[in-house]
């Protein structure tokens, strides 16, 4: 892969700093909009979505805008909703 086909540790940094409040929906790109190769293969799947999502943490999905970020954590994410649909139980709801 060439460098200039890569995203760097600099630039994701970057995107995942992006502050919510100061984007533009209109220069988000919309995810129900992007369209993968199901011939692809998995890396180039990978590339492509980046390539059209252009910021993986910061997009549109629809009217709505969407902000990813990941807790530094050894949990999953069934771990978590595990606990959620106990402490809900456990509260009656």
């Amino acid at each position: 892969m060439a460098c200039h086909d890569c995203m760097g540790q600099v630039d994701l940094e970057k995107m995942k700093e992006t502050d919510i409040r100061e984007a533009d929906i209109n220069a988000l790109a919309d995810i129900l909009e992007i369209k993968i190769d199901c011939d692809l293969s998995s890396t180039e799947k990978k590339r492509e979505f980046i390539r059209q999502i252009k910021n993986p943490y910061l997009y549109r999905q629809g009217e709505y805008v969407v902000k990813l970020s990941f807790a530094d954590t050894d949990a999953t994410l069934t771990d978590r909703l595990k606990e959620y649909i106990e402490h809900m139980a456990a509260a009656g709801l």
